[in-house]
């Protein structure tokens, strides 16, 4: 038998188990209830942890033979395991059914089990944190073994086509070394994402003061969803719209104040990055300006303040933690992008002030590192490691900063209104 008709086997036992133990624990509970003994849960409850205690053991049992298998590497028959999954079930069936007693406090105990789901979920999700930071740490150090830390996070040159030439034993005498200097893709990063929020956090931030403080109901329950439309549209989509539209809009308005610019710009996939952040900011930051109560806009406008001095005086400076948050947001997600920089800037190292110029992102020497044809071991490869590291540092640094200003803001605007 194959290992999914096991599996299906498997499920459909456990489900049949588990309806078994509803229906017996909630009969026991009724029929001890009908001879007038007081029951500290309600016959559901226990029925329910009759279920709880029947399929929460075997699918423990399951998933820890998996991960002895997956992660260990050790080999257990399917079939042993599935059974014994069973076993294990059937034995939390008579255990779930002999609880079903009057001094069982039956609710309490399938909370702390729920209790007991929610911090597994927890700490499956910081161990993944972890996992995630020690794989590209555990790499990335191999690579600082071949190449100085130093040279990497301050060289302006990268040139990682010799070590490829060295690999494949093509290398000629005197040819330059490797260099994997990464301020130009940084640089280049750094750039495209500065002008997607040049574009985005203003017109975000004004679309989100007039859904919240001026349209009126019909207008934005019509004009929120089309603008987080926006959010749903496929990155290689906008891609094509920079590369195809925005590029040639961009090199026209320069050629005609007599620039020269490239057809594969920076400012053509910041322009589109841009736009496609826009309800991000937008919807968070109109979801936080709803949210400032409405008795400090009727204080304000009772003192005299106009619409528009409440907005720029109360309004804002309340909502200003979650504007910056939102702001923050935008840029982790400009700063991943990859799509739009391939298609639109180009894939070459530019250490360049121009932003007329190509240039290229970390993300993208990342994917164009992983994805080539050298080894695995070769530098050029561990140097993605290399650059996901000091990008996650960069972006730890700038969670770190905000939440530093936000709480600056939260302060002073706690201090203002005592």
């Amino acid at each position: 038998m194959q290992n999914d008709q096991l599996l299906a086997l498997f499920s459909g036992v456990l489900l049949a188990l588990g309806l078994v133990a509803f229906f017996m624990g909630r009969a026991k509970a009724a029929r001890v209830r009908a001879d007038g003994v007081a029951m500290h849960a309600q016959p559901d409850q226990y029925a329910w942890f009759t279920v709880l205690s029947t399929a929460g053991p075997a699918l423990l049992v399951s998933a820890l033979g998996a991960f002895v298998m997956l992660l260990l590497g050790a080999s257990i028959p399917l079939p042993y395991l599935l059974a014994a999954s069973l076993i294990v079930a059937a034995g939390g069936l008579t255990v779930g059914i002999a609880q079903v007693r009057p001094d069982f406090h039956a609710r309490k105990a399938i909370e702390r089990v729920i209790r007991w789901v929610l911090v597994a979920a927890a700490l499956i999700s910081i161990f993944t944190t972890f996992g995630i930071l020690f794989s590209i740490v555990f790499e990335a150090l191999r690579f600082f073994q071949m190449h100085s830390f130093w040279d990497f996070v301050t060289g302006t040159v990268w040139n990682p086509g010799a070590s490829f030439l060295a690999a494949a034993g093509r290398a000629e005498e005197g040819a330059s070394a490797a260099q994997f200097g990464s301020v130009p893709l940084f640089a280049g990063t750094f750039m495209i994402t500065a002008i997607a929020m040049l574009v985005a956090i203003p017109i975000g931030l004004l679309a989100a003061i007039y859904m919240s403080e001026f349209a009126p109901q019909r207008v934005r329950t019509l004009a929120k969803p089309t603008l987080e439309v926006l959010a749903g549209i496929p990155t290689v989509v906008y891609g094509f719209f920079a590369a195809i539209t925005v590029a040639p809009i961009i090199v026209g308005v320069a050629g005609f104040f007599g620039l020269d610019a490239s057809f594969n710009n920076a400012v053509a996939p910041g322009v589109v990055m841009g736009i496609m952040i826009i309800p991000f900011i937008s919807s968070l930051s109109d979801d936080v300006i709803n949210s400032v109560p409405d008795s400090m806009r009727q204080g304000s406008l009772a003192l005299g303040m106009t619409h528009g001095e409440t907005i720029r005086d109360v309004v804002i400076p309340a909502a200003l933690p979650g504007i910056i948050s939102a702001s923050l947001l935008a840029v982790s997600r400009a700063l991943g992008e990859t799509m739009i920089v391939v298609m639109a800037a180009g894939m070459r190292p530019n250490l360049t002030a121009n932003p007329l110029e190509d240039m290229t992102t970390v993300t993208v020497r990342i994917v164009a590192a992983l994805t080539g044809d050298l080894e695995f071991e070769s530098a050029e490869t561990l140097s993605a490691f290399a650059l996901g590291l000091v990008l996650f540092a960069v972006t730890l640094t700038l969670n770190l900063v905000s939440v530093l200003m936000i709480r600056r803001f939260r302060e002073k605007y706690r201090v203002n209104n005592l």
